[in-house]
């Protein structure tokens, strides 16, 4: 593997999350850990669980390093598993329930998955590949021949702590970029990258005596787990939705006094959109945090003025590398912008050339920070495309966004990443859906963009030039590319074209394409 030497942030971690989070259980036992519809765990009662997890995957021959992959919504279990798996040395690979069934199997084949558990929401979309599956299967909550029930699995092991010794350069956790049709991208993280975000924990008050967290996106995504550890590490509460909706959202930061919280862009739209978002008691939060994709500005504005509590955002990749933030609150006039570089980051903007471009041009954002991949899971050859190195040979991860900075020293983003839609805070990779459509016999050409939706924030429409003498009609071509599609990826529409535009080196020429649908949208 390629070796990725991030830099010594100030204050480098001593011990990892798992040690961290061991600490946790013992201050504060009978403080509620857990809450997750009607589970409420206390820290003691969660940290047990937690060790018979750790030596349940032990007893069934999982050792340090080995990938222990899971498949349902957010649940106390879940998490269970997720911290459990950690303890036991293991490395977690929380798997897109949002993707397709191939590739599903084929991110399960690519990681060597010695476990796999599933909940009953998603045995549907499991079917297809169970049956080639040689590894030990767990039920979360279904009864069925070949799986090991899950609390029969806990009931048989220890409430012990297994102590298993974790360093830092051991593999935390395994997120698959692409849930698609293309080849599998594992995004690894190691224990040196999740310890050096805990640097977070103090400064954004996880660690207050009240913490409250809510967290509504799915805890297979980077966008949870970056608040769900840092609020267990400050010894706070999680509450995890099931399943976002907005009344439903504000119904709990009412009754569960929430002062935390992460959300994605679309949700905050939908929650503000709330037609009594006045009537709820939203006095307890304190933080807000927004990430996954740039907040529209007037949907900051809205949200500091009805919203209680301070408002940041990020911006970084799950990757990691460059990371900025926005204190919104502290900067209502940089609501265009996405923030400055973080503490102990460098952001360096570069040219076609790979050269640094001069301030104030627009370049692509190339960063560098403590928080950064060990790589991608077995392609050193993918992990050495994404690496710029500046003169002194220092890493920097490219982004493929664009972005210059202010005079102030602000990012503002001039263009989406590159061939990729941010649907709900989901990412799209728009190549995966092109390969679908121009696999279809009547089309011969076909273009992939992200348009403006009320809904989403932004959905994928097709753009597809067809054969001569083609009959199907657009819904007849959308129809069958989104048979082949996962949930979170399927086209909104198709619409055709007689040409499609390129570069004089036959590049299609994307923002060309989409400058007519975001034209007069809110900056």
């Amino acid at each position: 593997m390629i070796e990725i030497q991030p830099p010594m942030p100030e204050q480098p971690p001593t011990e990892t999350v798992v040690d961290m989070i061991r600490r946790s259980a013992r201050v504060a036992p009978e403080k509620e850990a857990l809450v997750c519809g009607a589970t409420r765990l206390t820290w003691a009662q969660f940290d047990a669980r937690v060790n018979r997890v750790a030596n349940a995957l032990i007893a069934r021959g999982i050792r340090k390093g080995d990938r222990v992959a899971m498949l349902g919504p957010n649940s106390a279990a879940y998490a269970e598993l997720f911290i459990g798996a950690l303890r036991a040395g293991a490395c977690i690979v929380p798997l897109a329930t949002m993707a397709a069934s191939e590739a599903v199997e084929r991110m399960l084949a690519d990681c060597g998955a010695r476990f796999f558990a599933l909940a009953d929401a998603y045995r549907d979309l499991a079917a297809p590949f169970l049956d080639k599956l040689s590894l030990h299967r767990v039920a979360f909550d279904f009864e069925a021949e070949g799986f090991e029930p899950y609390e029969a699995m806990l009931a048989s092991a220890a409430e012990t702590d297994p102590m298993v010794p974790v360093g830092f350069a051991d593999p935390v956790n395994l997120i698959y970029s692409s849930g698609t049709t293309g080849t599998p991208k594992g995004i690894l993280h190691n224990h040196w990258m999740r310890a050096a975000q805990m640097d977070r924990v103090h400064a954004n008050e996880y660690d207050a005596p009240d913490t409250r967290t809510l967290l509504s996106t799915p805890l297979y995504s980077n966008t949870t787990i970056v608040a769900f550890l840092p609020t267990l590490v400050g010894g706070g509460t999680v509450v995890l939705m099931e399943k976002f909706d907005a009344r439903g959202y504000l119904e709990l930061v009412e009754r569960e006094k929430i002062t935390h919280t992460m959300l994605v862009p679309v949700q905050y739209k939908r929650i503000m959109d709330v037609p009594d978002f006045d009537s709820f008691d939203l006095s307890t939060m304190r933080v807000k945090f927004s990430t996954s994709a740039p907040l529209r500005a007037d949907v900051k504005d809205d949200v500091l003025a009805r919203f209680p509590g301070k408002l940041t955002e990020y911006y970084g990749l799950t990757e990691g590398g460059g990371v900025t933030v926005l204190p919104a609150h502290d900067f209502p006039d940089k609501l265009h912008t996405v923030g400055k570089p973080a503490p102990n980051c460098e952001i360096v903007l570069i040219d076609e050339t790979g050269k640094p471009v001069a301030p104030g041009e627009i370049g692509e954002i190339c960063g560098r920070s403590p928080t950064m991949m060990a790589g991608y899971f077995g392609r050193d050859d993918l992990t050495a495309d994404y690496i710029w190195r500046d003169a002194a040979g220092k890493v920097y991860f490219r982004s493929g966004d664009m972005g210059r900075f202010d005079e102030d020293g602000f990012l503002i983003l001039s263009d989406r990443k590159k061939d990729m839609i941010i649907s709900g805070g989901l990412n799209i990779y728009a190549d995966d859906l092109e390969r679908v459509l121009l696999a279809d016999p009547d089309v011969t050409d076909a273009a992939v963009i992200g348009v403006p939706s009320e809904q989403w924030g932004e959905t994928p429409l097709g753009l597809v030039v067809t054969r001569a003498g083609a009959t199907r009609t657009v819904g007849q071509i959308c129809a069958d590319a989104n048979a082949r599609l996962g949930k979170s990826q399927r086209l909104s529409g198709v619409e055709f074209r007689e040409v499609l535009p390129r570069s004089s080196i036959g590049k299609i020429l994307k923002r060309e394409l989409r400058a007519p649908y975001w034209a007069g949208q809110p900056a």
